[in-house]
């Protein structure tokens, strides 16, 4: 019997018949994607991460100390102990945020402010004339909206604030207080005369005249107002400037019959009228020894007056006008935050504290423990609180209509006040020297160009 053959094709092993079988091979799984492995990995940072930025912003600031900030403040007139109330009112809230405040001397105060400003070494707050925009405005930071925006501030201070500060659609400073010039008379005199006091200039003029007495030799006794020189009155450039504002003249180009004729007004009291002259002494002594029936100051003068003579009877009334006008002229301080503060949202936020009114009334009463009244307040709101005191009502109830220029006194600034003065000082003095107004004023417009000019003021 034949056996079965074992053919294979050529080439190829051969194979048994009875081998078990393989059956076809499945196709293999495919390789699992690479992204679906690290996804879990994924998932798990993200948790991660979220639980730190939890812990890191919600957990550790409750139990981390926040951190302490010193801001400096220079102020001027108010001693530390004035302030000290309302400090301790601000650290109670404000732990971590440190006043430390600095009583500095008026003399060459803006210098050496600036001068500090420029090394980086400048107070965060400090105060400042609000004539002084033209030097101050480029270390001056603005108010943010947080602290006060443009509608809250435009209506809650006066519009000689918003005037002054306002640059570009910020303001750049808050008052904490506001001033007037207003004018003060003698009680005692006008009442053996029978006078009231004057409203408008003409009237106030008619009134120097009647009340001026002079002895045999023709010097002046008693004087019927303080105007007319620069030597011996006070605040002769702000009355100046009023009266040009009020006469429609432009300060800032004295040039024309509307300046010539403010000019020729304020000395015709001595030229003319000769109801005070030169050889008197300071007005604001002459007031206070009953020397001058009449004289224009701002509401710190009462201080020296009363200082000076305590049972002087005299009372404060707002200052003459002229037909058809209503104005006034005002002169105050400003509270700034350093643009260069490296602190300054603190120092807005405590700015923000020190220009509420609950602070500001706190901050008066106790002014007033040490003088006979504190500054006037800055805001519109509150005029009524000081409207039963026979001191502080006169100057508020003018700043609704107060302007200013850079004709303010006692600044102690030498920049723009103390040089714009020293030219309508000249042009005063040459027409008391015979010189006419409109002479005295072309050499005085020159000089007040060029100084604007220098400062930057259109």
């Amino acid at each position: 019997m034949d056996q079965p053959s074992l053919s294979s094709s050529p080439g190829s092993a051969p194979v048994s018949p009875w081998a078990p079988q393989l059956p076809p091979s499945a196709p293999e799984p495919p390789a699992p994607s690479p992204l679906k492995k690290f996804l879990p990995l994924l998932g798990g940072l993200i948790l991660v991460i979220i639980l730190g930025l939890l812990i890191f912003k919600v957990f550790l600031p409750k139990v981390q100390k926040p951190q302490e900030v010193t801001l400096n403040y220079w102020g001027l007139w108010e001693t530390e102990s004035v302030v000290s109330g309302v400090l301790a009112d601000w650290q109670k809230t404000h732990p971590n945020i440190k006043i430390n405040y600095s009583r500095q001397s008026p003399k060459e105060y803006r210098e050496r402010l600036q001068s500090a400003l420029a090394r980086n070494e400048g107070p965060d707050i400090f105060r400042f004339h609000i004539s002084w925009m033209p030097m101050l405005k480029n270390e001056l930071a603005p108010v943010p909206p947080e602290v006060l925006s443009s509608s809250q501030f435009e209506s809650g201070f006066y519009p000689v604030a918003k005037d002054n500060l306002k640059v570009g659609t910020g303001f750049l400073g808050i008052p904490l207080e506001v001033d007037t010039l207003a004018l003060f008379i003698n009680n005692q005199i006008f009442k053996a005369a029978g006078k009231n006091s004057p409203a408008s200039w003409d009237e106030l003029r008619k009134l120097a005249l009647e009340l001026t007495t002079k002895n045999s030799e023709g010097k002046i006794q008693t004087a019927g107002v303080a105007l007319g020189t620069t030597n011996n009155v006070e605040h002769w450039s702000d009355i100046l400037g009023l009266m040009m504002l009020q006469n429609g003249a432009d300060p800032g180009n004295p040039s024309g019959q509307l300046a010539e004729d403010a000019l020729t007004f304020y000395t015709i009291f001595n030229t003319t009228d000769r109801v005070w002259d030169e050889t008197m002494p300071n007005s604001t002594l002459a007031f206070a020894t009953g020397k001058v029936a009449m004289y224009l100051g701002f509401s710190w003068d009462v201080f020296e007056i009363k200082n000076i003579n305590p049972k002087l009877d005299f009372q404060i009334a707002p200052v003459p006008q002229l037909p058809g006008t209503d104005l006034t002229w005002a002169s105050f301080w400003v509270e700034g935050v350093s643009k260069k503060s490296k602190n300054a949202a603190a120092a807005w936020e405590f700015m923000k504290f020190l220009s509420s009114p609950q602070t500001m009334e706190k901050l008066y009463q106790a002014e007033s423990q040490i003088r006979l009244f504190g500054e006037p307040y800055s805001r519109v709101e509150m005029a009524s609180l000081l409207t039963n005191n026979q001191w502080v009502a006169p100057f508020v109830n003018q700043a609704t209509k107060a302007k200013t220029w850079y004709l303010s006194s006692r600044t102690f600034d030498n920049g723009l006040n103390d040089r714009m003065i020293k030219y309508f000082e000249d042009a005063v003095n040459a027409v008391n020297l015979g010189k006419s107004a409109k002479e005295s004023l072309a050499t005085a417009a020159q000089g007040v160009s060029q100084l604007l000019s220098q400062y930057g003021v259109k």
